[in-house]
């Protein structure tokens, strides 16, 4: 069975958990498999000898050729079954990798049981019912924290809830988070710290139960996946490695402290993550960094603590930098200080990819790859063609069309994504396109000559992107490099003609940004096509995830804040400066399940001045709503239709001026008094 087959037939499924790389499916369901599939993986795991292995979930992999069995012993009896052994399948190799967790006290667990298993299965009622105990405890509202047992249980006892038999139960005398153990030797006292004869270094590893910030940044620009190795340098406890392990990820790591003797390996992405802060000799720092870089074969991810006067304030100096109350140097840096390190040191341009973190690419080739598919926009063009219809009636005419649907689809969406043909070495399945038409270029004349318009879009589409992209480049003011990937190659020759005439484009565009009357302008069209809130000529404000539907000279407006801070993607909400030069983001407690999500944080990037401003609401004795949030929303996001219901009936209390910032939220607040607010209930009728 070849992969487009295998991915046909996996998508067909009409059960089973799905996320975004893979389907995850109970061994009780493989009967209801379509039978292809079904014999398929039956002789795959006879072959292998695997047919016997306990094992109670399978992993359908969509991203890659490849299965995995996992063993959750308890999941009939436990209403989160811990996982134990996890066995991956490569499906083209016939290679297996195994990773246990037999004797881990923090091994990743399972939630809503009832989705991994056919329609008609007798304990989908009761697996549900544990479910919407959970969700009535709000247990999910930080998915990204609670895929490991202890993280999962921390959670249970901060709602003041235990597992009784199986099921949630209040319990009483729950001591505040905040009075734990952990949180009062973290807390920092200032009073009568003695300077340590030594550093005490290993104090800083951290345990946790989610990827650390890095690796996060890693996983969102897709670097953490089965194609890449990783190694940890400076791992600690090693967690993140632990967990990387379980998705199947080949990672390794190196710790003084707690893994002196692991080699320090070459791996394609190497994560140096809050390492050079905790070192107190700068010389030291330097050499760290520059022996983390050499064992980078694709991107160095480097990652510090940030923090200005007030937070070094609260420490006694020591060096460069400042002793904690647990005897650890910390080496606080601005954003900025942070980025001049690292290229002073190696000699590279350091990529923002959020606050404190960075990334640095040994090739070049890589770097330009990475800046330009961080601006290309992500379309679904299958749901924007809804105009499959006219493409259909050839293919139901010709049966080998009609075999070959999937891979045509396939092929269609990568030509989409591209704005232009693919050529050979573009697509994993060029010699079956070639069997079915004959040749490329007739794949390409029947496939966007069936929708000329959509193609049109795409390419109008690539095009921006890659004049924001230039422009980036402009602005950052990076070395010129003596050649580009083959991929930017055929984009500049395909919609350009040359590079001359692109960076001359680009060039136009970055200069226009600098015109508040361009930028007004382009605000207006915006709000005009329905993104975003303007407030008059003062600010654009929108969800972080209209930014791709800007007019390319927003997108290069805050494409030039992102060199600076990262991605901004990461907050809430976005706020286009007009007159200014200036992007702020605010982050807000739980935006997209509140109607009335409270500020906790906004960060003002100034673009002039390339100078980052932090401020935390959290420690405010007033709480910041932000009102109308459907102003900033459309109606694909989730619980719009309520959220527009709750300020159409919010905006009936005449009392209140919801322009600006809004009444204060005590004076609110008393008003609607028991009403609740925390959900969308709200803006139903009662």
């Amino acid at each position: 069975m070849e992969f487009a087959q295998y991915l046909s037939l996996v998508k067909a499924i009409p059960f089973g958990k799905k996320l975004p790389d893979a389907l995850y499916i109970h061994r009780y369901g493989i009967e209801f498999l379509p039978v292809e599939l079904r014999d398929f993986l039956q002789k795959a795991l006879s072959d292998l000898q695997l047919a016997e292995v306990p094992y109670d979930l399978v992993k359908l992999h969509i991203k890659a050729f490849k299965v995995s069995l996992l063993a959750y012993p308890t999941f009939w009896e436990a209403p989160y079954p811990e996982l134990k052994t996890s066995i991956t399948i490569d499906l083209i190799t016939r290679r297996t990798k195994v990773s246990s967790y037999e004797n881990s006290d923090n091994p990743p667990i399972l939630h809503r049981k009832e989705t991994f298993l056919p329609t008609g299965h007798p304990k989908i009622k009761e697996f549900s019912e544990i479910t919407r105990e959970a969700e009535e405890a709000g247990l999910f509202e930080s998915l990204n924290t609670i895929g490991f047992k202890q993280n999962w249980l921390r959670q249970i006892k901060k709602k003041g809830l235990q597992l009784i038999k199986g099921h949630l139960e209040k319990i009483s005398n729950d001591k505040p988070a905040d009075d734990s153990k952990e949180a009062t030797e973290n807390r920092s006292d200032n009073n009568d710290i003695p300077l340590p004869e030594q550093i005490l270094r290993h104090r800083t590893a951290i345990n946790r139960n989610t990827l650390s910030s890095p690796m996060q940044s890693l996983y969102n620009h897709d670097y953490l996946n089965e194609k890449h190795s990783v190694f940890d340098y400076g791992c600690g406890h090693g967690d993140d490695i632990r967990e990387l392990q379980a998705h199947g990820i080949d990672a390794k790591g190196w710790d003084p402290v707690f893994r002196p003797d692991a080699d320090k390996q070459p791996a394609d992405i190497v994560n140096l993550g809050f390492i050079i802060n905790v070192i107190e000799k700068p010389s030291e720092r330097v050499e760290t960094l520059r022996e983390a870089f050499s064992l980078t074969k694709k991107v160095l991810a480097v990652s510090a603590m940030l923090g200005g006067e007030a937070t070094v304030a609260k420490f006694r100096s020591f060096g460069d930098g400042v002793v904690t109350s647990r005897g650890t140097f910390q080496k606080y840096y601005t954003q900025q200080e942070l980025r001049e390190f690292i290229e002073g040191a190696l000699d590279k341009n350091a990529v923002a990819v959020a606050p404190g973190v960075f990334f640095v690419f040994p090739d070049q080739d890589e770097e330009q790859l990475f800046l330009a598919n961080r601006q290309r926009r992500k379309f679904d063009w299958v749901t924007l063609s809804q105009r499959e219809a006219r493409i259909r009636p050839r293919i139901e005419r010709a049966s080998k069309f009609e075999m070959h649907k999937a891979v045509i689809e396939d092929y269609k969406n990568a030509c989409l994504s591209l704005g232009r043909q693919c050529k050979p070495d573009e697509f994993d399945f060029t010699a079956q396109i070639r069997k079915v038409f004959g040749s490329l270029p007739k794949a390409w004349e029947h496939i966007a000559g069936a929708d000329p318009e959509l193609f049109e879009q795409a390419k109008r589409a690539r095009i921006e992107d890659l004049l924001v992209y230039f422009g980036l480049t402009l602005f950052g003011k990076r070395k010129a490099y003596a050649h580009m990937p083959k991929s930017l190659q055929r984009d500049v020759q395909e919609f350009f003609g040359n590079h001359k005439a692109a960076i001359e484009q680009a060039r136009s565009l970055l200069f226009s940004v600098g015109s508040t009357q361009n930028i007004h302008a382009a605000c207006i069209l915006a709000n005009n096509n329905g993104i975003g809130y303007l407030d008059g000529d003062h600010s654009l404000q929108l969800h972080t995830s209209l930014i791709s539907s800007l007019p390319a000279i927003l997108r290069l407006y805050v494409g030039c804040a992102t060199q600076l801070y990262g991605d901004v993607e990461k907050a809430d909400i976005v706020k286009i400066h007009i007159q200014s030069g200036k992007v702020s983001l605010m982050r807000y407690d739980d935006f997209i399940n509140k109607p009335l999500p409270q500020l906790l944080e906004r960060i003002k990037i100034k673009m002039r001045e390339q100078q980052i401003d932090f401020f935390d609401y959290t420690t405010q004795p007033k709480i910041q709503f932000l009102y109308i949030k459907s102003r900033f929303i459309q109606e694909d996001f989730p619980f719009y239709k309520e959220q527009k219901a709750f300020d159409e009936k919010l905006q009936t209390m005449t009392q209140f001026n919801f322009s600006g910032f809004g009444p204060p939220a005590e004076q609110l607040l008393q008003i609607l008094g028991d009403l609740e607010i925390s959900t969308h209930n709200l803006g139903n009728e009662n």
